[in-house]
């Protein structure tokens, strides 16, 4: 992974794994230890289907650019249904706190796509390639008047 997006997952990731250790606690607080456990669990699933979403962005970014908005678009809306999907699996779990785990999955993604949006405006891409400046010396002529 090249150094510019290892220095955008951390832009992202970080944020959202700080929102992350804040619905752990809270949901600790609120439904006790299921709930930790169930805002835990939501919150890696959406950084983990999140990061391999970016991932497969930044792989048709750098392969086949002409799809990136595409991919872009459908990725996104891949992601939110399978994380519905899981919610609608998990929603009668006995292993932890179903709205915990519901409610940390949203939270996350939405920092997520927050501080991935965030990244993206401070981030310094050009939009053009930049010509290597010629440098201008006067030309030698044959003939000095």
């Amino acid at each position: 992974m090249p150094s510019n997006d290892a220095r955008n997952l951390l832009l992202i990731a970080a944020p959202t794994a700080a929102a992350g250790v804040v619905a752990v606690a809270v949901s600790g607080a609120v439904a006790g230890g299921k709930g930790a456990v169930g805002a835990a669990v939501g919150v890696l699933l959406a950084m983990l289907f999140m990061g391999l979403g970016l991932y497969a962005l930044q792989w048709t970014a750098k392969k086949l650019p002409q799809l990136f908005q595409a991919m872009g678009l459908m990725l996104y809306v891949a992601q939110l249904l399978l994380l519905m999907i899981f919610v609608a699996i998990f929603k009668n779990t006995s292993l932890f706190n179903p709205k915990a785990f519901a409610l940390s999955l949203v939270v996350a993604t939405v920092v997520w796509m927050a501080a991935q949006a965030r990244a993206h405006m401070k981030s310094k891409i050009f939009y053009v390639d930049p010509e290597p400046e010629k440098s201008e010396r006067p030309e030698k002529s044959g003939s000095s008047s």
